[in-house]
């Protein structure tokens, strides 16, 4: 086997399929960490600067092991580019042929038992151009991959017309099950020496196996998980319950029409009766948008929620003996009864393990069993696999510390390296620290703040994020620029939720210079290279809310065990949330710019300085004439380059 130096050395054969390949000391060293972490089946936590490289650094090792790997990724984008771009290009290169195969959730693939009944829908006759288009794609494609589909946007309400849910799939009783693009999928994964999975996929894959059920993802020698920071609360999800009121109307909804042609009116009564009990669930939860204790709401919804369960129970016994007549209403009768079984256990106050919590949206309501600690969980499905784990990220560790993300995936024994960004920040990035902001609890700290970082866009030709740490600041800086509309100095004014997400990047990227007024969705997983962002503007630590009641819950927790929520869970996770942030700011090695991050608390709290460090080597300023003189020379390099 050849070493990954001479994959990604001087001398790499990369130079003659990649323009402006150039050999990085990180990239290097984080390979060769990787190839002997999956050789020996160690476990292994890289955190990996911005320009590391580290796509390739742990794509080379999978390569050349010859191990059966699974690569798991955080969003569907970088599984395309794994799949499409970055494995071909390195297969090209090193020219070792490797069968990889490319596996998304069910949602993602076209249902060809569902197109064939789409067109009967309510409403169908308004998107018949959008199901048109997709009826012509489904004779050509090879995939079923609905992200091959140029014609018809990602968020039509079409899609939930012609894909499958673990609800409403009828597995290999489904008359498409030989042609089913699913299946089609899976097939070619067992197959493949490496498959590109995301965490949604990995972690429910692992949570199957731990319950003795089928398992869809091949074995395997190694594990490599990107984007890891993300893990253990997507981890929480698959190891609690989760009851959603929208997805099981759905349900009902999609088998009406059947269950009242087979079973009668009578048939059709009960299915009325479980969806007015949903609806009095609804609106028994008649809160704000947002997450609540389960507890203290349980006297007012504890009655409509048992009357569901009666419902539902109903509702099985009437389906039961119809099942045998048709595949939906079987598949209908065991979906039932497994939400029967998960309401049972959220309204089973003595067997709780976790938080039970609400939460509260604009279609509907979910019911929610959190366990507060994975990591035994995570631990016993980790080292069951007998595998190399690689997790990697931009944000792990707190200054030299993975300890608190080691702790909740119970990986506190794996080998941790940490590696600076090869970028030169200490020259290309500026925090700038206004001051003279009131407290950010002050009832004017919004409005201080876009006064305070607005005339920024003066002093930069490029694009600007504002990045938020509520939607309730988001919308109060779009009220102040509505009254102070010169703030933006003539730039387009794009805000979060005026278009799909993708949309609205591509056309912040387009416009080269817009403002973008952005909460969560932006602090991760975008990148902006080049001049169109130049400038971050953060208006808080991101903290996590004191009212969730998941935190509230783990530090009660914390507290019974002993320690400090504040010092072991609250602050690494705000430093790690910032670190986020403020790595959307430079994605190239020619970038520069500016991080305006405007919360006082920096100066005024001890706690400040782990802000600052796990920023460092950035330098700090708090002199707008500072900010104005780092552009002017960036601007004057970058016209000269």
């Amino acid at each position: 086997m050849r070493p990954a130096s001479t994959i990604l050395g001087p001398e790499s054969p990369l130079r003659s399929v990649l323009d402006g390949f150039i050999a990085r000391e990180q990239q290097l060293l984080m390979a060769e960490v990787t190839e002997t972490a999956m050789a020996s089946r160690e476990h292994l936590l890289i955190e990996a600067g911005t320009g590391t490289g580290k796509t390739f650094a742990y794509l080379v090792p999978a390569l050349l092991g010859g191990r059966r790997t699974i690569v798991s990724t955080g969003t569907r984008a970088l599984q395309d580019q794994l799949f499409h771009r970055d494995l071909p290009t390195l297969a090209k290169a090193i020219g070792q042929p490797v069968t990889i195969a490319l596996l998304k959730g069910r949602s993602n693939y076209l249902c060809l038992e569902r197109l064939a009944t789409a067109a009967t829908r309510d409403g169908a006759a308004r998107y018949r151009h959008e199901l048109a288009a997709i009826s012509r794609w489904s004779t050509a494609t090879d995939t079923g991959d609905r992200r091959e589909v140029v014609d018809v946007a990602d968020d039509s309400p079409v899609w939930p017309w012609v894909t499958s849910t673990l609800d409403n799939c009828l597995g290999q009783k489904c008359p498409q099950y030989e042609r089913c693009f699913v299946t089609k999928a899976r097939r070619n994964a067992q197959a493949a020496r490496i498959v590109v999975v995301n965490h949604h996929l990995l972690l429910a894959d692992l949570a199957m196996k731990e319950a003795g059920f089928d398992q869809f993802l091949p074995g395997a020698d190694a594990f490599i998980v990107d984007e890891a920071h993300q893990l253990p609360d997507i981890a929480g999800q698959f190891l609690g319950t989760t009851i959603g009121t929208v997805a099981l109307a759905t349900l009902l909804d999609e088998a009406t029409i059947e269950l009242t042609a087979l079973g009668g009116p009578a048939a059709g009564q009960v299915v009325a009766k479980v969806a007015t009990a949903l609806a009095r669930l609804r609106d028994a939860a008649s809160h704000d948008l947002g997450r609540y204790d389960f507890g203290p709401l349980e006297a007012k919804l504890g009655p409509p929620l048992a009357t569901l369960t009666e419902a539902v129970g109903e509702a099985i016994a009437v389906v039961d003996p119809l099942s045998e007549q048709s595949v939906t209403l079987e598949n209908f009768g065991l979906r039932l009864y497994e939400r029967s079984v998960e309401l049972a256990r959220f309204a089973d106050v003595d067997s709780v393990e976790g938080l039970r919590w609400i939460d509260v949206g604009r279609r509907g309501l979910r019911l929610n069993l959190t366990p507060l600690d994975t990591s035994a969980a995570m631990a016993a499905m980790i080292a069951a696999r007998e595998a190399s784990w690689v997790l990697t990220s931009a944000t792990l560790a707190v200054g030299e510390d993975f300890s608190h993300f080691a702790s909740r995936l119970g990986l506190g024994d794996a080998r941790t390296v940490k590696l600076e960004s090869p970028y030169p920040l200490a020259e290309r990035s500026l925090l700038y620290l206004p001051s003279g902001l009131p407290a950010p609890a002050a009832a004017d700290y919004p409005d201080a703040v876009m006064a305070a970082t607005t005339p920024l866009l003066g002093l930069t030709q490029g694009g600007a994020f504002f990045l938020f740490t509520s939607y309730r600041a988001l919308n109060r800086a779009a009220d102040w620029l509505a009254k102070h509309k010169s703030a933006v100095r003539g730039r387009r004014l794009l805000t979060q939720g005026a278009m799909p997400r993708d949309a609205l990047l591509r056309t912040f990227r387009a416009e080269g210079n817009a403002v973008l007024l952005a909460t969560g969705t932006f602090w991760e997983g975008v990148d902006v290279p080049g001049s169109a962002l130049s400038l971050v503007v953060i208006d808080k630590l991101p903290f996590a809310s004191p009212g969730d009641p998941l935190l509230q819950a783990r530090i009660e927790q914390l507290r019974r065990l002993g320690e400090n929520p504040f010092t072991t869970h609250q602050l690494p996770q705000a430093v790690l949330a910032l670190k986020q942030g403020v790595g959307r700011l430079l994605r190239d090695a020619r970038d520069y710019g500016v991080v305006a991050l405007c919360d006082p608390r920096l100066s005024s709290k001890a706690y400040g300085k782990a802000f600052l460090d796990a920023l460092a080597p950035m330098p700090v300023a708090s002199s707008l004439n500072t900010v104005r003189q780092f552009y002017r020379a960036m601007e004057a390099k970058s016209a000269s380059a």
